[in-house]
């Protein structure tokens, strides 16, 4: 019990500390959800055992309560009376359009992408902040964006690859741009580009941010646990200490830019990393999370771990108001879109 509480209690200071400086916290912060429902399980079995020591998970438990509600929520306030001006935002990591599989009916990248367009247009928002976008030829980006989402510009940076193709970000809009600019990562393929707008008068920023990823398959840990392949498990810690060190740095470069901008901030995107994070704590700075203002439900946004993982977020400024936060279960990438409604 005290092993597993006093792990629960340093799962909370993974928000406070720099992964950069001790990367072990930013494991423990992934591992809360896990340690909060051992904790529970061991609190219910000293009860039933009529022990005392029950007051150990107990007081483990007690702060977990302030942070639950980043993952689910049942009580979100539900805007009323809306009368200012409304703005609708898609962020949507799409995986490379890669989720294709009998199972989904969807037969190649293609056909993967005309469902998860499609989708997107049936959503009708006004800003979609796409990552992982690829295409087969990096010099038909701009006339397939428009064959795909007529009425909307497009602001994209992309990676060429060796075979002519590119990935990367994009973001579309059906509201005049005043400004774009990047914000590249160093040693890495992640980046973040963002976007200034005017819309009734109120002009205001977008970023679009894909933060380092893991770059590991789960399937691929577990089979080498269960066959003891040390030299896979070796890599596959390797490469998560590799992307938990420079995520902050990646992220302090783009608070860092967002301070220096004299446009209030949305930020949008797959931060690949939960609500309990450096990253998370460090974003939501002078910034209010959709879904823990009118959420209802899970709110996970990464399919394959769901209810587990929330990695993708709609951080809104202070003065905003959120109408509406979704997270459609639909499974044409390996995340799930976030859909929200902001009052401006």
């Amino acid at each position: 019990m005290l092993i597993v509480a006093g792990l629960l209690v340093l799962s909370y200071c993974s928000m406070l500390v720099n992964p950069a400086k001790a990367w072990g916290f930013s494991l423990l912060g992934l591992m809360f959800v896990p340690l909060s429902i051992v904790n529970l399980l061991l609190l219910l079995w000293a009860l039933k055992r009529l022990s005392r020591s029950f007051v150990i998970p107990l007081l483990a438990l007690l702060p977990a309560l302030f942070f639950m509600g980043r993952y689910v929520r049942f009580d979100s306030d539900k805007a009323e009376d809306v009368q200012d001006p409304t703005l609708r935002i898609m962020t949507y990591n799409v995986g490379r359009f890669a989720l294709h599989d009998e199972d989904s009916g969807i037969e190649g990248r293609r056909q993967c992408a005309d469902s998860i367009f499609h989708f997107i247009r049936s959503q009708d928002p006004d800003i979609v902040c796409l990552r992982e976008f690829r295409i087969s030829d990096i010099g038909q980006v701009r006339s397939y964006l428009q064959r795909q989402m007529k009425g909307y510009s497009a602001d994209f940076y992309l990676f060429p690859m060796s075979n002519g193709a590119a990935f990367g970000n994009v973001t579309l809009s059906r509201i005049p741009v005043k400004g774009k600019g990047k914000i590249k990562f160093e040693e890495s393929a992640n980046l973040a580009i963002y976007t200034d707008y005017e819309l009734h008068g109120r002009r205001f920023r977008v970023y679009n941010c894909h933060f380092e990823s893991y770059n590991i398959s789960l399937p691929g840990i577990l089979r080498a646990i269960f066959k003891a392949d040390k030299a896979i498990v070796s890599e596959t810690g390797f490469k998560m200490k590799r992307s938990i060190t420079r995520r902050p740095q990646q992220v302090d470069k783009v608070f860092s830019d967002i301070e220096k901008c004299p446009l209030e901030a949305f930020v949008c995107g797959d931060f690949n990393d939960n609500p309990m994070s450096y990253s998370y704590f460090r974003m939501t700075r002078g910034r209010k999370d959709s879904f823990r203002e009118a959420g209802d439900g899970f709110g996970a946004t990464y399919a394959r771990m769901w209810p587990l993982l929330r990695i993708d977020y709609v951080l809104l400024p202070d003065r905003f108001r959120t109408i509406s936060h979704q997270t459609p279960r639909v499974r044409f990438s390996d995340h799930y879109p976030v859909v929200t409604s902001v009052e401006l």
